[in-house]
């Protein structure tokens, strides 16, 4: 009976195919992004427009609309802020935004505004004891994940370096042991 052969080390192809797909998933988060950031863009124009009109006759129902748009807009911004850093903080940011803005103008029961402060309360609480700033810093391997800042990493920055430097060296090695042998044809 045949055993699996199992390597603690991926093949040079899967490790190649693994980093394309990443580069391709992050050329599309930041075109994702670059399409939210035109939209709220397009969308401050009628912000603008309403400006005067609130000024001179602002009643419930402009004022409403202008708030609903400029908190939607606020909570684009910070959709985009939380593709570009991948961080839990900015996601608890993104919740709490999109939970006030429901309060803020929403015409919800007492029941319901009152789940909603819980909800808020709630990710305070989570910010406060549970959340880890080095969440998602380190790989499986231990080693610090290398698109992370010292501060990000939750390690203290001296350390991160040596680790990172570490592994990028270990890196080399192991891509020099791996790398097919040429001769001079001289």
């Amino acid at each position: 009976m045949l055993k699996p052969h199992n390597h603690p080390v991926e093949s040079h192809g899967r490790t190649a195919l693994r980093n394309y797909i990443i580069q391709a998933s992050t050329l599309l988060e930041i075109t994702l992004s670059g399409l939210v950031l035109i939209g709220l863009l397009f969308s401050i124009v009628p912000l603008l427009k309403w400006m005067p009109g609130l000024l001179f006759d602002g009643n419930d129902a402009e004022i409403r609309t202008f708030l609903e748009r400029a908190l939607d807009i606020v909570i684009g911004i910070e959709f985009i802020k939380m593709l570009a850093k991948h961080s839990p903080g900015s996601s608890l940011e993104v919740l709490l935004y999109a939970i006030a803005r429901h309060m803020v103008v929403g015409h919800e029961s007492a029941v319901e505004n009152l789940l909603s402060v819980g909800a808020i309360a709630l990710i305070f609480v989570v910010r406060k004891f549970f959340f880890v700033p080095a969440f998602g810093a380190h790989l499986p391997d231990g080693n610090p994940a290398p698109d992370l800042t010292p501060n990000q990493s939750g390690i203290p920055a001296q350390e991160f370096r040596q680790r990172l430097h570490d592994r990028i060296h270990a890196e080399d090695l192991d891509e020099e042991e791996n790398a097919p042998e040429y001769e001079d044809a001289k």
